[in-house]
């Protein structure tokens, strides 16, 4: 888990009830090819404020599906369940899921803290900055945009290496470089397991 100053940690049944509206919202997926749409008055505050989060599915450790949103713009209850329905039945780079793939899945949860800019001089400047392991990166370049949550850097420790491939999600060359690039850096709380 990583975090940022004054970013907000959910207590064990709280991560439970938002797992299990996770697996909820996929299995009503695949009965009635809707997202679960949970009504705020059933949850407590800390789960009905406004918060960005990602969903990533694995089946034996494989990727099944990621969705997720940057900006926070509805309750995290909501925000999980559209996002949990979404990397099962919506992510372009896998077929909808299955419901023999279901007992299977294990679903980890990821919210967001709020991104804030990083400033930096130069391309050098901003690799000696950036935190692996804990740094999650918003890169932005004109009609370019990409983003590498912190898990990323399980795959890509060495901070040069995750930048460029975090360009290159962007659609931009590994090597690229411009005045005009922005990166913002936000934290994640992430827990997990399988199918509830």
């Amino acid at each position: 888990m990583s975090s940022t100053e004054g970013f907000s940690h959910y207590d064990p049944d709280q991560r439970r009830v938002l797992l299990e509206t996770a697996a909820r919202s996929i299995a009503q997926g695949l009965e009635r090819h809707v997202p679960m749409d949970p009504q705020l008055s059933d949850y407590p505050p800390a789960l009905c404020a406004t918060r960005a989060s990602f969903i990533t599915l694995e089946i034996g450790h494989e990727l099944r599906g990621c969705i997720g949103v940057l900006e926070a713009c509805r309750p995290l209850i909501r925000d999980v369940a559209h996002n949990a329905f979404a990397a099962a039945f919506e992510d372009p780079r896998f077929p909808p899921l299955r419901a023999q793939e279901y007992p299977r899945l294990s679903i980890k949860v990821s919210v967001l803290s709020v991104p804030v800019p990083i400033d930096f001089a130069s391309e050098a400047d901003l690799v000696r900055q950036l935190k692996p392991g804990e740094d999650g990166l918003i890169l932005r370049d004109a009609r370019h945009r990409g983003t590498f949550l912190p898990s990323v850097w399980e795959q890509l420790p060495e901070p040069r290496d995750f930048l460029g491939h975090l360009k290159r999600k962007a659609g931009l060359p590994t090597d690229y470089w411009s005045d005009d690039i922005q990166v913002l850096r936000y934290g994640t709380e992430s827990f997990g397991g399988p199918v509830p």
